[in-house]
């Protein structure tokens, strides 16, 4: 239970100034992880050797991964090939060339919770994997841009849908982001869609996530048997990136940026 700050009338809690270094502690713990993470990121890998890996990684740290022991989750990290949507589960199948993955993984480091999300390539990328990928990662850009004190939560998802859509593809609705801090996931609803002005206003001190997830073809989803994975239901590509940010009196600041400036697959 997250007791800090106070809470608004939506239920979204405003922390502390002196919180903000929790969060980016947190925060540059789990980008670094998947900094790391990135060299383990080839032809012929599984995605379960990728997870053995950041398990590793949490546990030297000293940390704890927030994902292991989630409603009976026993992984540290989500890992989503292709056409699967968020929430794959890690596994033995070996990763084919021009497969896009993306990796998502949240740690807790003295009680705050660090989440962020990126995507990778096996081998090479293709055009087509490359333009979703950019434009996914553009339109989380454009919607942290979005973020300071007066604007609202519309904001964000309109500056996101808006970029999506004319570029000729998809929004996912299924799926959003989430407030956070002392807890996982908190209000509130950080829709990756929608119209401006609309929704609580911002205000400095909330932390949440934005971590749109962009199909190459229709939006829609759905979720298999396992009760974790989602893929789109016409069997598009599909590409995700996420940061943890909190608003400050000027704007924003990003927990999760990559020390190593890898957080878009074709760096370097």
């Amino acid at each position: 239970m997250d007791t800090r700050g106070r809470v608004t009338r939506d239920g979204i809690r405003i922390y502390e100034p002196g919180d903000f270094a929790g969060m980016h502690a947190a925060g540059k713990l789990a980008a670094t992880i998947l900094d790391d993470v990135a060299e383990h990121v080839f032809v012929g890998q599984t995605t379960a050797a990728i997870d053995d890996f950041i398990r590793f990684s949490v546990e030297e740290a000293g940390a704890t991964s927030a994902t292991i022991g989630y409603k009976g989750y026993q992984h540290a990290s989500c890992i989503s090939v292709n056409h699967v949507v968020c929430h794959g589960i890690p596994g033995e199948k070996k990763l084919k060339d021009g497969d896009i993955l993306n990796i998502d993984v949240t740690v807790i480091v003295d009680g705050w919770f660090g989440d962020t999300s990126r995507m990778y390539v096996a081998g090479k990328l293709s055009r087509k994997s490359e333009r979703l990928v950019q434009v996914t990662h553009d339109a989380l850009m454009r919607g942290i841009e979005a973020v300071r004190p007066g604007n609202t939560f519309g904001d964000i998802g309109h500056a996101i849908q808006s970029f999506v859509e004319a570029q000729r593809m998809s929004v996912v609705r299924d799926f959003c982001g989430h407030g956070l801090g002392q807890v996982f996931h908190a209000p509130p609803n950080v829709l990756h869609y929608g119209r401006a002005g609309t929704g609580p206003v911002l205000e400095e001190g909330m932390f949440f996530t934005i971590e749109p997830m962009v199909n190459l073809g229709r939006p829609e989803t759905k979720v298999l048997s396992d009760e974790w994975t989602a893929v789109t239901r016409d069997k598009s590509l599909s590409a995700q990136f996420e940061h943890s940010v909190g608003v400050t009196a000027e704007g924003v600041e990003i927990f999760t940026l990559s020390p190593a400036g890898r957080f878009h697959p074709t760096y370097g």
